[in-house]
């Protein structure tokens, strides 16, 4: 198959396409004469609510805006695509946003889960912003995040299809919809890696290895690059790429700020505080901006009847983070610390 036979193969749908039904759904439940943050609330309900539509996670539940709303099951892409399309209807300003993961390392040779997230971002006034999720994080999980076009939302529905393709072990599919997906967004990087997986399975180890070289490049701190790397050289027996790969696996692991937060996780399984609080201090200087961090560490102080600590790190993650869920989580713990605190004296 060639490139251009596997792009006209790999059709891409209106994933924002509404029909009449929906547009019907948007007027009862997100009216013109509502405001926008009523707007979105009511939305929101409507689209989560049992007694109406009840959407319902599944990791499975690929589809288009039109697909997902007469099903009433998604997954988070797919359910982003749905809501996207209901929200901008209702004259939102709504967006698709890639979710940055918080890296999990395991206790069995350190090895590190990877997970893909799309939601949505609804923008109310400038300084507003709602994050909408079929299947939230966890705040602890939340890393970072950034807005995507509706072409790179297009090229992660070719990816997905692609990655349940190579599931099944079709890889003449597989390659496809992965070609197309890199057609659609040719600078994420986190495509190549995937088409690279389709070439290792076929054998083509050549050209899984440029694939994740172009990951690299695009960015040289993509962990999956570097692990499949290490995983195809170990394949092909190359001693010397895999020492090199290795050696680069164990200096990202070093400076990652969520590598010492899981060091620091494991120490406070254990009771050790002060260890956990050491830590979290590192990964806090390697990360400074990251409310989430700083929110632990901030646990980790009370844990070691340290208040004022406890009280200025939980501030500061109350002043970097932008997300609502989040700020409220944090006021509520600071009011208690500063509850506490009073009660002290």
């Amino acid at each position: 198959m060639t490139v251009d036979e596997a792009v006209s193969s790999a059709v891409t749908p209106d994933l924002l396409a509404l029909d009449d039904d929906m547009r019907e759904f948007v007027a009862t439940y997100a009216g013109d004469d509502m405001g926008r943050r009523q707007r979105l609330r009511s939305l929101h309900r409507a689209v989560s609510g049992p007694a109406i539509l009840g959407m319902e996670y599944d990791p499975a539940a690929e589809g288009t805006a039109i697909e997902v709303f007469h099903r009433e099951t998604a997954n988070c892409l797919s359910y982003a695509n749905m809501f996207v399309a209901l929200a901008r209807e209702a004259g939102l300003d709504a967006n698709y946003q890639w979710v940055e993961v918080r890296p999990q390392w395991t206790r069995m040779g350190e090895r590190i889960a990877v997970r893909m997230h799309v939601n949505v971002v609804v923008k109310i006034n400038r300084d507003e912003r709602y994050m909408v999720d079929i299947d939230p994080l966890p705040s602890r999980d939340f890393a970072g995040s950034q807005e995507m076009t509706d072409q790179d939302a297009a090229a992660l529905y070719h990816n997905n299809i692609a990655m349940d393709a190579l599931y099944r072990d079709e890889l003449e599919m597989a390659w496809a919809e992965a070609v197309r997906a890199l057609q659609l967004a040719p600078k994420m990087p986190q495509l190549w890696v995937n088409i690279g997986a389709v070439y290792r399975r076929a054998g083509q180890y050549d050209a899984a290895e440029a694939a994740y070289l172009q990951a690299l490049e695009l960015d040289s701190t993509e962990r999956s690059a570097m692990n499949n790397l290490l995983v195809l050289h170990q394949i092909t027996g190359d001693t010397d790429k895999r020492a090199h790969w290795e050696k680069r696996v164990d200096l990202y692991r070093d400076r990652n700020p969520y590598y010492h937060a899981w060091l620091g996780d494991m120490a406070a399984e254990e009771g050790d505080w002060r260890q956990a609080s050491d830590h979290y201090q590192y990964a806090v200087g390697l990360q400074p901006e990251d409310a989430n961090l700083l929110f632990g560490l901030g646990l980790i102080y009370e844990k070691l009847s340290e208040p004022k600590a406890a009280m200025r790190y939980v501030q500061l993650a109350l002043d970097k983070s932008s997300i609502m869920r989040e700020r409220e989580l944090y006021r509520v713990k600071l009011d208690e610390l500063n509850r506490a605190q009073m009660a002290v004296y």
